[in-house]
C-alpha cells in the first residue's frame, strides 16, 4: 500500500471500535461469494469470484455470468511462458472487477501427481518449478490489476477421488520440495495476498486445522503475510468425519490452526465469541485475523 502509515492508523481505530461479534463477523462469508461488512464503522464487504481460467462473478455453483475463458491451467503451463501468463493474468483482473468482485479463487498450483486426478485441467503441470514460475505470472498479472488471488489447495490436493476425506502421505521432504514448492514461490517471489486451504488431510491431518502447515510454514518460515480461508466446507469436514465434536469444536480447531475465514458457513460469527468468553482462545488472536481482512480490503481500495 502507498500510504501505509494512514491505513495502519486507521486499521488500529477499527480494531479499537469493534465489537467482538463485529470482529468475528468480519471473519465469514454473507453468502457464497461475499466477506460480511460491518455498516456501523464503513467496513465494506469483500466479494470474491471462483477461477482459474476465468472470472464467472457470484453466482452459484456451476453458475454464474458469461465471461472470458483463457486457457487452463495445464495450457498455461505448455507455454512455459510466464511473461505470456502475466499477460493473461491482467485480463483476468479485469474480468474479475467486470464482475463487481474483488478477489479472484486462483490459480490452482496442486500437481499432477496420476493421470486420473480429476481436476489436473486446474494445474499447470506435474513439475513444481514450472508450476511455480507460471503461477508467479499468474498472480503479478492479477495482482497488478489490483485484483487479490487466492493460491489453492494448500497443499497435496491432488487426487479427486475422495478428495474430501483422503489423507495424502508425504514424507516431510517430498512434501517441502515437490508439493509445497509452487506456494513457497507463490508467496515468496509473487506475493499472493491469499491462500485456501485444501479439503483434504496430510499425513492425517486436516489441511484446515494444520498449523504447522498454516503457521509454522507459511507464516513462520515463508513470511506469508495474506490471510488463509478454508475450502468450501472444509471446516465442516472435520465434523462429519468425527476429528471434531461439533460446530463449535470444527471453529475452535479451524481457527487455532490458522484459518482466518471461513467463506461457506457462518461457523466462526456463531461461536468464536463464546469460545473467547471460555478463554479457548484468546481475543488477541482474534484481533490478528481481523486485522489481515481489513488489511485485504485495504489494499484492495475498499476503504
Amino acid at each position: 500500500m502507498g500510504d501505509h502509515q494512514p491505513v495502519t492508523g486507521r486499521i488500529d481505530e477499527l480494531l479499537a471500535e469493534l465489537t467482538l461479534a463485529e470482529k468475528v463477523a468480519l471473519m465469514g462469508g454473507r453468502d457464497l461469494w461475499s466477506v460480511q461488512s460491518v455498516e456501523r464503522l464503513g467496513i465494506p464487504s469483500l466479494k470474491v469470484t471462483d477461477g482459474p481460467n476465468g472470472a464467472r462473478g457470484m453466482g452459484l455453483l456451476g453458475t454464474g455470468i458469461p465471461s472470458l475463458c483463457i486457457p487452463s491451467g495445464t495450457a498455461l503451463g505448455a507455454t512455459w511462458n510466464p511473461g505470456l501468463v502475466e499477460e493473461l493474468g491482467g485480463v483476468l483482473a479485469a474480468e474479475t472487477r467486470a464482475r463487481g468482485c474483488h478477489v479472484l479463487l486462483a490459480p490452482t498450483v496442486n500437481l499432477h501427481r496420476t493421470p486420473l486426478g480429476g481436476r489436473n485441467f486446474e494445474c499447470m503441470s506435474e513439475d513444481p518449478y514450472l508450476t511455480g514460475r507460471i503461477a508467479v505470472g499468474y498472480i503479478r498479472g492479477v495482482q497488478a490489476g489490483g485484483i487479490g488471488t487466492t493460491i489453492k489447495h494448500f497443499v497435496a490436493n491432488d487426487s479427486e477421488f475422495q478428495r474430501n476425506t483422503i489423507s495424502s502421505e508425504v514424507d516431510e521432504r517430498t512434501l517441502r520440495e515437490v508439493s509445497m514448492r509452487p506456494f513457497q514461490m507463490a508467496v515468496q517471489d509473487a506475493g499472493a495476498w491469499g491462500v485456501m486451504a485444501s479439503y483434504n488431510r496430510v499425513n492425517g491431518t486436516y489441511a484446515a486445522e494444520n498449523r504447522w502447515m498454516l503457521d509454522t510454514v507459511l507464516r513462520g518460515e515463508w513470511g506469508f503475510e495474506g490471510f488463509v480461508v478454508s475450502d468450501y466446507t472444509g471446516d465442516f469436514e472435520l465434523i462429519a468425519h468425527g476429528l471434531a465434536e461439533d460446530e463449535r469444536d470444527a471453529a475452535r480447531l479451524a481457527f487455532l490452526g490458522g484459518v482466518d475465514m471461513s467463506m461457506s458457513s457462518n461457523l466462526y460469527a456463531h461461536h468464536l465469541p463464546d469460545l473467547v468468553r471460555s478463554g479457548a482462545i484468546a481475543e488477541a488472536d482474534v484481533d490478528v485475523s481481523v486485522r489481515r481482512v481489513l488489511e485485504l480490503k485495504a489494499q484492495l481500495g475498499l476503504f
